[in-house]
């Protein structure tokens, strides 16, 4: 856990946040002991910005891993208390890795915070289970 949240906050240096000056990172470790790191990328039109947590999420399934590939996920911010990921992100999270993937919520303070994505999105839509 600590190892992946220390991977987070070495991926978080690489962002690019020049209009929030809010730097996210997150890794993903994968079941062959890869770490996929991503950070959020802005953009003056901020509706074509994309956040650190589906940077990481895209960039694994790039690479061609899958959600059973996924072991765990770390996000890591400079917050108050563990960051959290925004409703988009929960959305993707919710879609791309396996419910019983722990998630690591973390700031640079060294407060992590395991959870699933059951915690962060309860009710959540998924299209698959809501046509059954």
């Amino acid at each position: 856990m600590k190892n992946l949240v220390a991977e987070a906050i070495k991926a978080r240096t690489k962002t690019y946040s020049p209009y929030s000056n809010f730097a996210v990172g997150a890794a993903i470790l994968v079941k062959d002991g890869t770490i996929i790191h991503g950070v959020n990328i802005e953009n003056a039109s901020y509706g074509l910005s994309n956040c650190a947590e589906r940077s990481a999420l895209f960039s694994t399934y790039s690479s061609g891993y899958k959600k059973e590939d996924i072991v765990a996920m770390a996000i890591v911010a400079d917050t108050k208390k563990p960051v959290s990921p925004c409703g988009a992100c929960r959305q993707v999270i919710n879609e791309l890795v396996e419910k019983d993937t722990p998630i690591y919520l973390a700031n640079l303070k060294g407060e992590i915070k395991q959870v699933k994505i059951a915690d962060l999105l309860p009710y959540s839509f998924d299209e698959l289970e809501n046509n059954e």
